[in-house]
């Protein structure tokens, strides 16, 4: 078709009646079309417009099929509702990147992360640099709440000011208060354990050790089919984390966690109750990630996020599958470029910690890299060849011999690690399997070589350390401290 504008007048409807509104479909640019119509009939009758918008979406879909046009995901109406025209121009004459609504929304989003009850929530609003108000039913219970941006004003200049339900269906004040539910003891889930409740995290890596295990838990429930209620609460909580570990992370993966936060904000929501209760270990897992403070993206600290990142990966994944299973189209997708996200912000949080290991790996002697390869064969004959034959192998084998430097039996820990969950679908098994057996081992994750680890403090004079072979380190708590400090 020509580029341009093209007009074509007829009747609304194919059924022959000559009376029926007016309408028009103008190509706008090379790839959409906009149809107007009016809104009286030729016989000088209203038109029927009860749900018009759903109904024209419908029929959108059914052109698109037709004429083998981009398919557009189906909407369920639940979406946060975007910025109008007039916002979007208010913002560009402001010199904003974002539209007041959507600056927003972030920060009472990220406000409800973690977030214990109704006053610290609003409490944390403030912190923000968010104007509150607040509204009291005559009994003195709070109804509901609406937030401005100090610089955002009316052409009275007066704050221009949003409820929650404005901002998104799930931020009014009640779906909110919904999460502060305290959790029952969690249901039994087959062929797995519950997660662990340590005393609260008080550092950046420790709460990202603790999250990976709750992480783990609820990929549990999904994978085990859940009642949908639960399975929708450890969705929606996920978003939490995801939000939080977005705030607290290294500039270098930063991007790619506020991009994986905002796509996973569309798969959090469906028409689907979540039933909170049962996700308070993911909320828990939130609340400590934020008051755990920024994590350098070296050392443990890195380690740490590479560790939750290759957990939130498989969670974003199977958050697709359970959308999908329920024809929930645009959740799906949400969750799917959400995996892809994490999928890079891994690829820059596991470069060092990973590198290290396979530095050790290759320093270890021939004979105990033998054993581990019979080992492997042994436990994972299908991926056996494909995990000896990645790059990470020798990282591998350095995270095998600390667990037996640690006392643990490297063949248990790998028959436990691969009947937990399939891996046939990670891009790496071997990365897999290395942060799954330093988890369930409680093993540090940035683990250098014993001699490089004094090699780094100040003034350490490189000629007299003497290398401790790898095989023969001594145990992991001696060399890095108290292993407890980084319990999950």
């Amino acid at each position: 078709m020509r580029a341009g504008v093209h007009a074509l007048h007829g009747a609304s409807t194919g059924n022959g009646d000559e009376a029926a509104c007016r309408w028009a479909a103008v190509r706008h640019a090379d790839d959409h079309i906009h149809v107007i119509a009016t809104l009286v009939r030729e016989d000088g009758r209203r038109p029927r417009l009860h749900n018009e918008a759903r109904r024209a979406q419908a029929e959108a879909r059914r052109i698109e099929a037709d004429y083998g046009l981009h398919r557009v995901t189906p909407g369920d109406g639940i979406a946060s509702k975007r910025p109008t025209s007039a916002e979007r121009h208010k913002a560009e004459r402001q010199g904003r990147a974002r539209a007041p609504r959507e600056e927003l929304r972030e920060t009472v989003r990220g406000a409800g992360d973690g977030a214990a009850s109704t006053d610290e929530f609003l409490d944390r609003l403030k912190n923000a640099g968010l104007l509150v108000r607040t509204r009291v039913l005559p009994s003195g219970d709070l109804q509901g709440y609406k937030v401005a941006l100090p610089d955002d004003r009316n052409k009275d200049n007066e704050p221009t000011f949003y409820s929650g339900s404005r901002l998104a269906p799930d931020l009014s004040l009640p779906r909110i208060q919904e999460r502060f539910t305290t959790a029952p003891t969690p249901p039994e889930i087959a062929g797995s354990e519950q997660p662990e409740r340590p005393a609260r995290p008080s550092v950046p890596a420790a709460a990202r050790r603790a999250t990976a295990h709750a992480a783990r838990h609820a990929l549990l429930v999904l994978d085990h089919g859940a009642d949908d209620g639960v399975a929708a609460a450890q969705i929606s909580a996920t978003g939490e984390v995801l939000d939080a570990l977005a705030k607290t992370s290294a500039l270098d993966t930063r991007s790619e966690l506020r991009q994986a936060a905002w796509e996973f904000e569309r798969a959090s929501r469906s028409h689907t109750r979540a039933e909170f209760r049962h996700a308070q270990d993911l909320r828990r897992a939130a609340r400590d990630l934020v008051h755990g403070g920024p994590a350098p993206g070296r050392g443990e600290d890195g380690a740490g996020t590479a560790m939750v990142l290759d957990m939130l990966v498989f969670l974003a994944t199977a958050a697709a599958n359970w959308h999908a299973q329920r024809q929930h189209a645009q959740q799906a997708e949400a969750a799917r470029r959400t995996a892809a996200h994490l999928r890079a912000a891994y690829q820059h949080a596991a470069g060092e910690p990973l590198t290290v290991l396979r530095e050790r790996g290759r320093r270890i002697a021939p004979s105990l890299l033998r054993r581990h390869a019979t080992t492997l064969r042994a436990v994972l004959p299908e991926l056996a060849e494909t995990i000896l034959a990645e790059p990470g192998w020798n990282a591998l084998v350095a995270t095998l011999t600390d667990a037996e430097t640690a006392g643990q039996d490297a063949r248990a820990l790998l028959v436990e690690a691969t009947a937990r969950r399939e891996l046939d679908s990670a891009e790496s098994a071997g990365e897999v399997l290395i942060w799954r057996l330093r988890r369930t081992a409680d093993l540090p994750g940035y683990a250098p070589a014993p001699g490089a680890l004094r090699d780094q403090r100040p003034g350490h004079q490189r000629a007299t350390t003497r290398q401790v072979p790898a095989a023969s380190a001594p145990a992991m708590p001696r060399l890095f401290g108290d292993a407890s400090a980084f319990n999950g």
